[in-house]
């Protein structure tokens, strides 16, 4: 199976508003909140952007935290977006494991993902190295390493949703038909829109698809992997916001 992303990294424009910033600043770890969350010295909190590791009471959120106990009194080389924090005030970057020389070392968003610890789980602000993010977790599915041995973690089918609305997945299918409507777009994977699961795509996401090349229509009958946030709208729904959450599956 050939995987064609619609994930490529920013235009030079967008490149333009990310930053890397020196270790020298003083993002030192003092320690592991959990497998996506780091304390820093200075008691600021550090999220890793663009994965989306177990935590909680989920499985192999243990694994996750413990993979970065490595990290702790190390300082870090953080390359931010074009949003530095999230909504919770948290940095939002990604980030690397800093030498005494300032290069980098082990980049911690690949630890996770390589073992089977994380998930690609970009935004409209954290695109930033999203296509080897993907590469990185396609190895450890393919591996079965880690949550992709865990059934709870499968990429699902369209008809395979019911039981886990207002979760994050990842959804594998074919497109029946691409409906354009009021300015926005629909991708419909079963003959009924009202109950079947759907990718929606506002106006501002199908100019992105239209900047990448991509014919919102010529995606009608291509089978496609897309991964967000499942809600209930007419059916299970993944609201699509950048073409970093869609791969094409050829």
């Amino acid at each position: 199976m050939t995987v064609l992303a619609l994930a490529v990294n920013p235009a030079p424009a967008a490149a333009a508003d990310t930053a890397v910033v020196p270790p020298s600043e003083g993002y030192v770890v003092a320690a592991v909140v959990d497998g996506e969350t780091l304390r820093l010295r200075d008691d600021r909190l550090l999220r890793l952007a663009a994965i989306l590791p177990p935590t909680g009471p989920e499985p192999l959120a243990d694994a996750a935290r413990a993979a970065l106990a490595d990290a702790v009194g190390r300082p870090l080389l953080l390359e931010f977006g074009p949003r530095r924090t999230d909504r919770h005030g948290r940095l939002l970057a990604q980030a690397w494991l800093a030498a005494a020389d300032g290069a980098k070392q082990a980049w911690l968003q690949e630890m996770l993902l390589a073992r089977g610890l994380a998930r690609v789980a970009s935004t409209e602000d954290t695109r930033l190295l999203v296509p080897e993010l993907l590469r990185l977790e396609a190895e450890a599915r393919r591996s079965g390493r880690g949550l992709w041995a865990d059934p709870a973690y499968r990429v699902r089918a369209p008809d395979d949703l019911g039981d886990v609305l207002d979760s994050f997945q990842i959804v594998e299918g074919r497109v029946l038909t691409a409906a354009l409507v009021r300015g926005g777009g629909y991708l419909n994977f079963g003959a009924d829109y009202k109950t079947d699961f759907t990718l929606s795509f506002s106006r501002e996401s199908l100019r992105s698809l239209q900047e990448r090349g991509v014919d919102f229509k010529s995606l009608q009958g291509v089978r496609v992997r897309a991964r967000g946030w499942l809600r209930w709208f007419n059916g299970p729904l993944i609201d699509v916001t950048h073409p970093e959450q869609i791969e094409v599956l050829e």
